[in-house]
């Protein structure tokens, strides 16, 4: 089991790590587009839309990357609190029983909302048509990301209990 994890662990640290430079993308996209109406008086028709679009996907992207290194807010005052056995059991229940759901929703929901703007050949209202749909789809991708390393913090949880239990 700690095989899976670890594994569920090196999936999101790679593709952590492989999506983290968008950002730089992003800034030089809006360093573009300021140069653009600074010198030429006129930014451009794409940039907004497209900064917008990437800024969401790197977001949700490194959601997963960021529950990996315990980056999202806990609440850490009253775990420490606790004996390791008790910890582990708060949080294999805060995922099953909050976490997880909420993230069924949001694959379920994603899905269906990828699917039609999919559909529909979804486009940006801006001067420029770009597609939504891939945007869209990231919703699917960064969930299920995020329930693979909700998976890995439950399989350790596991571990630590039988580790207890054992002693």
């Amino acid at each position: 089991m700690n095989a899976i994890a670890r594994a569920i662990d090196a999936l999101n640290e790679g593709f952590g790590r492989l999506i983290a430079p968008l950002l730089a993308v992003i800034t030089l996209i809006v360093i573009y587009d300021i140069a653009a109406r600074f010198f030429i008086g006129r930014p451009s028709d794409w940039a907004f839309d497209v900064t917008k679009m990437l800024f969401g996907a790197h977001f949700m992207l490194m959601a997963a990357f960021g529950l990996r290194h315990h980056a999202h807010v806990e609440v850490d005052v009253l775990k420490r609190l606790l004996s390791r056995r008790k910890q582990a059991t708060l949080e294999l229940l805060g995922y099953l029983l909050f976490f997880v759901p909420f993230i069924w929703m949001l694959l379920t929901f994603g899905w269906a909302f990828f699917e039609r703007s999919f559909s529909r050949g979804e486009t940006t209202y801006g001067m420029m048509s770009i597609p939504v749909y891939p945007v869209k789809g990231v919703i699917v991708v960064a969930a299920v990301l995020l329930l693979l390393q909700a998976i890995a913090i439950v399989i350790r949880a596991f571990g630590e209990l039988r580790k207890e239990a054992a002693a």
